[in-house]
């Protein structure tokens, strides 16, 4: 699935193949997007071209996921904070604004902590970091890793986006507060990463094995914690946490779940502009 606007490239990048996709006017300030946990490049289906209009807007696939290679061993979120710095490195299009979702906001912070001078914002979008790290959450990721959960969608991914039985059972609770609001785009986009990621149980392991809270102190670049109000997945009191411990504003959508960026994808980018601007 391509992203509208967007041209799709490759790149070779510490021992992985990572693909990823860009667009916007070449000389405008650079964004990058990282999608979640089983996600892809997809998932910005409908974000990344509202940015696009401003921004040069790269937004890459982590190893595993989408058509990016998996990694041999993935001992904690920094290796995929390290790829992703190299895919902006070699679009010189550093240093840049870092949006992160779920898993991917929690990547974003380690490469902001690694490599402050490359981070220069940071967008925390239903950021991982706090609940994934619980003994509740290790267990569910592990449930998830043994069920395989594109096991349960392939069969209905064609006819999800037309059928609101299957956008509930598909989106329902965990991912959307109405799944219905989702475009047919972001259906598809979310539903693509399922069927394209490789390893996702390795991403797993990694975020619920790396609790960043010790170190948030040290983030030294402004960020915006954005959240989704009915956020059933990483409940809406760690944005209150996140916030506080960076000092960060916080901006809550009403009546988004966890998908926030596919629920709401004109309000996320205004709130995104706004915060950059």
């Amino acid at each position: 699935m391509s992203i509208a606007g967007f041209e799709e490239c490759f790149t070779e990048a510490k021992g992985c193949r990572v693909r990823y996709f860009v667009g916007g006017p070449a000389d405008g300030e650079p964004v990058v997007l990282v999608h979640g946990l089983g996600g892809c490049a997809a998932n910005w289906v409908d974000v990344a071209p509202l940015l696009a209009e401003t921004r040069r807007v790269l937004v890459p696939e982590l190893p595993g996921h989408g058509l990016s290679t998996p990694l041999p061993a993935v001992p904690n979120l920094a290796v995929f904070g390290d790829r992703i710095g190299l895919v902006a490195e070699r679009e010189n299009a550093l240093p840049a604004a870092f949006i992160g979702h779920s898993l991917g906001a929690a990547v974003a912070l380690r490469l902001a902590l690694r490599r402050p001078d490359e981070v220069n914002s940071l967008v925390l979008a239903a950021a991982a970091g706090i609940s994934s790290t619980s003994r509740r959450a290790r267990y569910g990721l592990r449930i998830l890793g043994i069920i395989g959960p594109r096991r349960l969608v392939a069969p209905w991914a064609d006819s999800v986006a037309g059928s609101p039985f299957l956008r509930y059972a598909v989106f329902g609770h965990w991912g959307a507060a109405d799944p219905l609001i989702l475009s047919p785009e972001a259906v598809d986009g979310f539903l693509e990463g399922t069927r394209l990621t490789s390893d996702s149980v390795s991403a797993a392991r990694a975020v619920v094995a790396d609790d960043v809270r010790p170190e948030l102190g040290d983030l030294r670049c402004p960020t915006l914690v954005l959240w989704g109000a009915r956020d059933n997945q990483l409940p809406l009191v760690d944005a209150f946490e996140f916030a506080r411990r960076l000092d960060a504003p916080l901006r809550v959508i009403a009546d988004c779940g966890h998908l926030l960026i596919g629920e709401r994808p004109d309000l996320c980018a205004e709130a995104i502009e706004n915060f950059l601007g």
